[in-house]
């Protein structure tokens, strides 16, 4: 049983039990004013100070969003104690009132509420067990709390470090594989939990936790919109560098939240709904570290699921604006054909990174493809333009996503007859490894780095059916002045 008072910064008189949380036992407090707050008691077990630290986090100088506020803190001689704000339920309570599903409005207000926080954490806090039970409705948000197992980004390893708590149903591959914690195992989590309010079952429903979460593809998110499920996908990545950042997930989250329903949004919706995913399993590495060609080969499915999307997104908007074209679809992509010009989409390639040979930029690309539009001409006129896509970290070092560019010709270092395509596309080689560096070279970039993100993908498509349609006209001709855009800034030098 607790003590009738506890003396803290204040003085509270403790009630009922409100249920325990990860590290302790939850009590109903009420302040000598009359104010009502929830006190958690933390016996003072190894690693058990992690939680108090958080006091630091709801201060003046570093408060951030939708983090459950610590309104009192001190210790006993045999517990550690924190009073905060009564919450009016939590994520759990809410989802086993309201039936398996809530409504997609108070899903994208729980997510964007858990992402801000997640945002803000970002760089100084990991928590690393995120779960509906430690999401808390306070003051008409929701927040985050239990920081029981969390630690700072830059503290030193604890001697208690908890590598193998957590709860089960919401653990990250890499948690399973005992690796360091990183904001990717919060994200992931959210990722578990989006997919949980949006399908009314978990992604993972065991009994083998740990062989799901490192080795199988959850199933496909039923009725949900391309642009959230697409989001969610990605949460759920094996490979940590592939996942969004938190501002990233939250920006996102944000725009599915604003989305406005126009004829084009919704012709694209419709035809990206329509895509039958094959979806596959990855090859992942044992429960050992991963060494860089493991993590490569990680990477390197994920871009294959994601590009995939992408491909098959653009392709259903050519069949369904001109159903008479004409498909061949190849082991490495397809080719549609309308008027004699083609529109052409590879699949995923990997590389040796010895093609950049000397030349080998500050960006790391895991995969890349072409796409491409191809008009008749003799040798010296115009054929049309093609882009390169490259998976890589081109603006944040470790965060990975397929980005779309193009190259041309450095003036008075011209490399190629006037026939061919303008823009063109390269694969990564010395020549386009010399682009992307500092110094002169023999090609340069022509179109900005300009980040492609599945499920949001109407200005990509519109652009490349438009000029596939320019083609067909007769009226696509080279760009009248490159580089098209300011390319400069675009990717990391």
């Amino acid at each position: 049983m607790p003590p009738t008072y506890i003396q803290l910064g204040q003085r509270w008189q403790l009630g009922r039990s409100l249920g325990r949380g990860g590290y302790g036992a939850v009590f109903l407090a009420v302040s000598e004013d009359g104010t009502e707050a929830a006190a958690k008691v933390i016996p003072k077990n190894p690693g058990a100070s992690r939680e108090l630290l958080f006091a630091d986090l709801t201060g003046p100088d570093g408060q951030v969003r939708n983090v459950a506020p610590v309104i009192d803190s001190g210790e006993t001689e045999t517990s550690y104690w924190i009073v905060m704000p009564l919450a009016v339920s939590s994520l759990r309570d809410r989802m086993q009132s309201d039936g398996p599903a809530l409504s997609l409005r108070d899903v994208l207000h729980v997510l964007t509420d858990i992402a801000a926080a997640l945002a803000d954490l970002d760089g100084r806090v990991v928590h690393r067990d995120i779960k509906p039970e430690n999401v808390l409705s306070i003051a008409g948000h929701w927040n985050l709390a239990d920081f029981g197992i969390s630690r700072y980004v830059e503290a030193a390893t604890a001697t208690q470090t908890h590598k193998w708590s957590g709860t089960p149903q919401y653990l990250a591959p890499e948690r399973w594989r005992m690796e360091s914690a990183t904001a990717a195992v919060d994200v992931y989590a959210l990722g578990v939990i989006a997919y949980e309010l949006l399908a009314g079952r978990l992604p993972f429903e065991g009994p083998d936790f740990r062989d799901q979460h490192l080795h199988q593809d959850p199933p496909a998110l039923p009725d949900v919109a391309p642009r959230l499920a697409s989001l969610i996908e990605e949460c759920l990545f094996k490979s940590p560098q592939a996942r969004p950042a938190p501002a990233n997930l939250l920006v996102r989250l944000q725009r599915v939240v604003d989305a406005k329903s126009t004829p084009g949004a919704a012709m694209l919706a419709g035809a990206y709904q329509q895509i039958t995913e094959q979806r596959r399993s990855e090859e992942i590495a044992a429960s050992r570290a991963r060494s860089e060609k493991e993590r490569r080969e990680l990477l390197a499915a994920d871009a294959s699921r994601s590009l995939n999307r992408i491909s098959e997104t653009l392709l259903d908007t050519v069949i369904d604006l001109a159903p008479t074209t004409a498909v061949a679809r190849r082991p490495d992509g397809w080719i549609g054909e309308l008027g004699n010009v083609q529109i052409g989409f590879s699949g995923a390639r990997s590389y040796e990174q010895s093609d950049w040979r000397d030349r080998k930029p500050a960006i790391d690309v895991i995969s890349y493809a072409i796409i491409t539009i191809r008009i008749p001409g003799s040798s010296r006129s115009y054929e049309g333009r093609s882009h390169s896509l490259f998976f890589c970290d081109a603006v944040d070092e470790g965060r990975y996503a397929w980005y779309e560019t193009a190259f041309m010709d450095t003036p008075l270092m011209r490399m190629r007859m006037e026939g061919g395509q303008d823009p063109y596309s390269l694969p990564p080689n010395e020549i386009s490894g010399a682009a992307l560096s500092r110094g002169m070279a023999d090609a340069q970039v022509a179109w900005p780095f300009t980040e492609l993100l599945p499920g949001d993908l109407d200005e990509f498509v519109d652009r490349w059916v438009g000029w596939f349609g320019a083609g067909v006209q007769g009226r696509l001709s080279r760009p009248a002045s490159m580089p098209e855009g300011q390319p400069q800034g675009t990717w990391r030098q």
